[in-house]
């Protein structure tokens, strides 16, 4: 297994709410996006594929200075390196769930969960100027 993982997806925002789904192996609310499979892509490339993947839009990239997120993950085989990149985007066309999305929803930006939140919404959403 990879010790390091780059992420990239987008962050969707519609009249005030922000597009989160519920997939892979955590329980709590992320961006749709995902890992980096070919490094001979761009990171925004990787953010339109997987967003394709998950959620079946395209994307129209509003600007093209990611947020970026150093964490770490904890797993059976140890601790593993991720860095996760969010570019602020406009969805394009209507949303069709790949297989690996259990829920999504759009979620008041005012109004987020605390419990069950990825550790990279809030600073995201602040960084892009959408909360205080």
């Amino acid at each position: 297994m990879s010790k390091i993982i780059i992420a990239s997806g987008p962050v969707i925002i519609e009249d005030g709410k922000v597009l989160l789904n519920k997939h892979g192996d955590t329980a709590f609310w992320k961006f749709c996006g995902g890992r980096v499979e070919n490094f001979e892509e761009s990171l925004i490339d990787a953010a339109r594929r997987e967003t394709k993947e998950e959620i079946g839009v395209d994307l129209e990239i509003l600007d093209q200075n990611p947020y970026i997120m150093y964490t770490t993950k904890k797993t059976e085989e140890g601790t593993i390196d991720v860095i996760l990149v969010h570019f602020l985007a406009k969805r394009v066309g209507e949303i069709k769930l790949g297989p690996d999305i259990r829920e999504y929803a759009w979620l008041d930006i005012d109004a987020l969960p605390d419990n069950d939140l990825g550790p990279n919404i809030k600073p995201a959403l602040k960084y892009f100027g959408l909360v205080n």
